[in-house]
C-alpha cells in the first residue's frame, strides 16, 4: 500500500497513525501541498480532487478522504466499536470533525503557522467556531475517557489530529482541561511522538 501524504497535515497523519497502530505495511510518499505536488498531472491521475491524503491499495485501487481511508483500514479492528450504536456514535464524531472542527481549528493553524498570519488577524468567525468546536469536545469528554466510551476508536484518531496542535492556530488548550488530558491519552495509545 502507498500513502500519499503531507506530514504537516493532520488529515494525512491520522492515516499514518492508523496504519502504524494496526501494523499495516505501507510506503509513505511525502507530497508537499505547499509546493503544489498534489496538483501535478501524475498526482491528479490518482486523485482528481488534488487533495492529500490518498492511498493506493495493494490491488492498485485509490481511496481518498482521510476518514474514509481510516475506516477502510480499520475494518475488523478494535478501533471500530462492535456495538452498532457505538459505531454510529463514532461516525457521528467523524462526520462532525470534517464539518465543524477541521474547517476552523485546522484552518486557523494553517493560516498562522504556514501563511504567517497573526492569530489576532484571523477572521473572527474562524476563532469563534474553533472555540465552539473545542468546547464541544470538552463537553463530550465529561462522561468517558474517550469520545465513544472506554476505548480508543477512530473518532479519537480523527479528532486528535488537529486538536493536539490547535495552539498553533492561537487556541489556548489550557482552557479545555479534559481535552488536554484526552490528547495525552490518545497520543499514548497511538504512540504519537513529537
Amino acid at each position: 500500500m502507498k500513502i500519499y501524504g503531507d506530514s504537516i497535515s493532520g488529515n494525512c497523519l491520522k492515516v499514518k497513525w492508523v496504519a502504524d497502530s494496526l501494523g499495516l505495511a505501507y510506503v509513505w510518499i511525502e507530497t508537499d501541498v505547499l509546493a503544489g505536488e498534489s496538483r501535478t498531472p501524475a498526482y491528479l491521475a490518482i486523485n482528481p480532487a488534488g487533495q492529500v491524503p490518498v492511498v493506493v491499495l495493494d490491488d492498485g485501487r485509490p481511496l481518498a478522504q482521510s476518514n474514509a481511508i481510516i475506516l477502510h483500514l480499520a475494518q475488523g479492528s478494535a478501533l471500530i466499536p462492535r456495538d452498532a450504536y457505538d459505531r454510529a456514535r463514532m461516525l457521528e464524531w467523524m462526520f462532525w470533525e470534517q464539518y465543524s472542527h477541521e474547517p476552523y481549528v485546522a484552518v486557523a493553524r494553517f493560516q498562522v503557522r504556514y501563511l504567517g498570519k497573526a492569530a489576532g488577524d484571523l477572521e473572527p468567525r474562524i476563532i469563534e467556531r474553533g472555540k465552539a468546536a473545542l468546547q464541544r469536545l470538552e463537553d463530550g469528554l465529561a462522561a468517558s475517557p474517550f469520545l465513544v466510551g472506554q476505548a480508543l476508536s477512530l473518532a479519537d484518531v480523527a479528532l486528535v489530529a488537529y486538536t493536539r496542535v490547535a495552539n498553533e492556530g492561537g487556541f489556548d488548550l489550557a482552557t479545555y482541561p479534559r481535552v488536554s488530558v484526552w490528547i495525552a491519552r490518545v497520543e499514548r495509545a497511538l504512540k504519537i511522538t513529537g
